[in-house]
């Protein structure tokens, strides 16, 4: 049966997945090594995965990609944490942000949005020379992009609404990430240009209705995500075990 036909699953399905995929990988990346990980009361390094357990689970950056050449992970790294708090406030962020983006893109532009979007940010940091990094927020940021585009092309009170309360998250993020250390802020940005590309091309639902190229685009999308993390999971526990 061809993609096209398969059902996507639903908004709360959807985010339900991916939150459960997040912490999975979580889990699976202190597991690898649990005596390297950080048991300490501060919040921004508790329970923090040691940086093998992460390269091996598909961590990306100019290490990962040039001397491992593990393009691959410019999807995987959006599905792994460096702690407790960040994934928090990562899958707290999605909760609230997704059914907006569901109800104005639908679950297969979503999903395009949200892969390729974290993509571009993941791409951006490579290309500034970021080593090594990680978070669901390029693609969060992806998001917000593709939220503010809703805003713009809805208009009025609703969209104005919508646009505000956005670019408010947005620049918040990135004086946060101005303000704190280690927070890759060329990630946020080139996953926030990336929604805002992706969006505009693809457009909302309200006024393009999923078509077979956009069902498909989304469906790559899961297969590829899918593909990618089973992999990164399967060898690195052979790794670890073998090692």
């Amino acid at each position: 049966m061809p993609l096209t036909r398969w059902r996507m699953p639903g908004e709360d399905q959807m985010i339900f997945i991916l939150i459960c995929v997040n912490a999975g990988m979580f889990i699976l990346s202190i597991l690898l090594n649990p005596f390297a990980t950080r048991f300490t009361l501060n919040p921004f390094s508790m329970l923090s995965p040691e940086n093998q357990s992460l390269i091996l689970l598909g961590a990306t950056g100019t290490i990962p990609i040039d001397r491992f050449h593990r393009w691959w992970s410019l999807i995987s790294a959006s599905y792994l944490h460096g702690g407790l708090l960040h994934i928090l406030f990562n899958m707290a962020a999605l909760k609230q942000l997704a059914p907006l983006i569901f109800q104005g893109f639908g679950t297969c532009r979503f999903m395009t949005i949200y892969t390729l979007g974290g993509m571009a940010g993941f791409l951006a940091s490579y290309l500034a020379g970021i080593p090594l990094t990680i978070g669901a927020s390029a693609a969060l940021c992806a998001l917000m992009g593709a939220g503010m585009v809703l805003g713009k092309r809805i208009g009025g009170y609703f969209g104005k609404t919508i646009f505000r309360q956005i670019s408010i998250w947005a620049i918040s993020i990135f004086a946060f990430g101005l303000l704190v250390p280690g927070i890759n802020n060329w990630g946020h940005a080139g996953g926030l240009l990336g929604g805002i590309f992706l969006a505009s091309v693809l457009g909302h639902r309200a006024r393009v209705p999923d078509n077979p190229v956009i069902v498909l685009m989304g469906w790559l999308c899961i297969i590829a995500t899918s593909v990618i993390l089973i992999y990164a999971a399967v060898t690195g526990v052979i790794f670890r075990v073998a090692g």
